[in-house]
């Protein structure tokens, strides 16, 4: 489940809610692109403008077109243990196949807290779970060590989603739970350094946009094509580049607009992206798409 491209699927929005006639044709986009898998209602799906009942319709109807054709992994995560339970609970009935759950944000919490936060959630669902690391935006940096004591404790813990940016720190956490569990990149620009040192593949928000471009280059990279999967991750750098101009997922919501498949709308306090970043975007999808 968790080998090769998993999107970062963005929300496609209207003005009154969810647009479901565009997030069907970006679904379609991804499958004919080739991914792996999809991740709904994470960090580049905009939960935190979403409510409660638009979440549950966008997995409803996500696992209603892709149950059995592609894993659907679903951001369960919450700053609170007892919110983050109820998500997990939740998303297990609605058919998801495994969970992404964020470290919690804002109120953080130390090591020991991660350890119970983590397993507190796992002991509400069977499916296996993704930890989110990605310290930049939660104030949380989840130690290699806490995360290898996770997988060593609990069982349906079986992959990272590393976005601290710190290569070595990726790499010890690789280190430490080689055969035990997954290491995925959670950055563009570092995909296929990670699956070179051992990580599994990578959760992508490029892949909304080139998804055979992504797909096609962790592809190599698994299969031991290094010069080949390092060559495009080389002259994918400028357009990744280009879509964390802005804050994710403005970019990359931008550029789905550019290519017809949604309106690109977004949700305050997300403004619309600049001009001139816009433009070098638009000049890079054509190398990609």
């Amino acid at each position: 489940m968790f080998k090769g491209t998993a999107t970062a699927l963005i929300t496609p929005f209207s003005d009154t809610g969810v647009d479901f006639e565009a997030l069907d044709k970006l679904l379609d986009s991804q499958v004919d692109g080739g991914v792996n898998a999809l991740v709904i209602l994470g960090t580049t799906g905009e939960p935190a403008t979403m409510t409660k009942e638009e979440k549950v319709a966008v997995v409803k109807f996500v696992v209603s077109k892709l149950k059995g054709k592609l894993p659907i992994i679903v951001g369960a995560g919450a700053n609170s243990t007892a919110d983050a339970i109820d998500n997990a609970k939740l998303y297990t009935s609605l058919g998801a196949d495994g969970l992404l759950v964020v470290t919690p944000y804002y109120n953080k919490c130390t090591q020991g807290g991660l350890v119970a936060h983590y397993t507190a959630v796992a002991e509400a669902t069977h499916l296996p779970i993704i930890c989110y690391n990605v310290p930049g935006r939660t104030g949380v940096n989840m130690l290699p060590a806490t995360f290898a004591k996770l997988v060593d404790q609990v069982d349906n813990i079986v992959a990272i989603k590393e976005a601290s940016g710190n290569m070595e720190q990726i790499e010890e956490c690789i280190r430490l739970t080689v055969g035990k569990a997954d290491v995925i990149s959670g950055d563009d620009g570092l995909t296929v350094p990670v699956m070179l040192m051992g990580g599994t593949g990578v959760i992508s928000v490029a892949s909304n946009l080139a998804p055979a471009y992504v797909s096609t280059m962790t592809s190599h990279a698994l299969n031991g094509n290094v010069k080949e999967a390092s060559s495009m991750q080389l002259k994918m750098l400028p357009f990744v580049k280009a879509l964390f101009s802005e804050v994710n997922p403005i970019p990359a919501k931008k550029g789905a607009e550019l290519l017809g498949l949604c309106n690109g709308k977004l949700r305050l306090p997300l403004t619309e992206m600049t001009e001139d970043n816009a433009k070098v975007l638009e000049s890079l999808l054509k190398e990609f798409v």
